[in-house]
């Protein structure tokens, strides 16, 4: 498994280098100012981010138990990038009505993008982490 200062390293570089991304992107795609989107964006990263290392601590923890070991297939990515996904979304989501001021339904489809960015965005870079930043041998 990973040790806990590579699951910091991890789950702060993923949130930077999405909050680079998904700000220009929502800003465009929303017609949004992006010092509205951001403020969104880092909310909605900070929630993540402490998600993110509790969630992976326990995925690995559910795989290495019921699996032996952590290595992630492709189905096992997908499902590991929707479940993670999922959770956050329930957070985010009065946040982002609240603070932008619109309703729910236009709240919730905002969501669902910023989701779909991630879902992506979390499948690439936790593939290229892995390469990058190898599971130590025996994970």
């Amino acid at each position: 498994m990973r040790t806990p200062r590579d699951r910091i390293r991890h789950a702060i570089s993923f949130e930077i280098i999405g909050i680079l991304l998904v700000v220009p992107l929502g800003s465009m795609g929303f017609g949004m100012e992006s010092q509205d989107i951001g403020v969104v964006a880092v909310f909605a990263a900070t929630i993540a981010t402490l998600w993110n290392y509790v969630y992976n601590l326990l995925f690995d923890r559910a795989m290495r138990r019921w699996k032996g070991s952590v290595h992630k297939t492709f189905t096992v990515r997908i499902l590991h990038a929707l479940l993670f996904e999922g959770g956050l979304l329930l957070v985010t989501l009065p946040m982002i009505a609240f603070y932008l001021g619109i309703g729910i339904w236009q709240a919730f489809v905002m969501d669902v993008a910023f989701v779909l960015f991630y879902l992506i965005y979390a499948f690439g870079f936790n593939w290229g982490y892995d390469r990058v930043f190898p599971l130590p041998e025996g994970a």
